[in-house]
């Protein structure tokens, strides 16, 4: 996955997988993390670190199926604070990690539809930097637009 060193452009390998019990204690104690992750546990999270450092968790990612309505919902989505703002060392953890979610709403039969309920100073961000839209209180991205954050953060994908 196309994750970029800042400082110097590089590409630096890493991999998304679904965080295990042992994942929360980590997690707990690096202090990178403000939500509290257990809470999530009944849903599908999954996490995203660079490929020699599994114990250094850089994102999380919670998904909610709605097979009813052919939609994987991106319930909570965070960076670890040492990749956040002017002092981030690591670019593009959450574009792997929503592309993630589209990769999962196509194996299902979703036509890569993917929703989510943003705070309201982020909507422009979700809308601008990654394509969704607004569909009543919720963004969304279906179709091309899933595809295309596919392309563009999955590239070098590793499961």
């Amino acid at each position: 996955m196309p994750l970029k060193k800042i400082s110097t452009g590089e590409s630096l390998p890493s991999i998304i997988s679904r965080v295990v019990n042992d994942d929360y204690v980590l997690i707990d104690k690096s202090g990178e993390f403000s939500f509290d992750w257990t809470a999530e546990s009944g849903n599908e999270v999954f996490k995203i670190y660079l490929k020699d450092k599994q114990e250094n968790i850089l994102g999380l990612l919670s998904l909610m199926d709605y097979p009813e309505e052919y939609r994987i919902h991106l319930n909570l989505i965070e960076v670890g604070k040492s990749n956040v703002g002017k002092k981030k060392t690591i670019d593009n953890i959450a574009g792997c990690l929503i592309a993630v979610a589209c990769k999962i709403a196509f194996d299902r039969d979703y036509f890569g539809f993917v929703s989510l309920k943003p705070k309201t100073k982020l909507i422009s961000l979700y809308q601008e930097v990654y394509g969704f839209r607004q569909y009543g209180r919720l963004l969304g991205i279906e179709g091309e637009g899933s595809n295309q954050l596919i392309k563009k953060y999955l590239q070098d994908e590793e499961e």
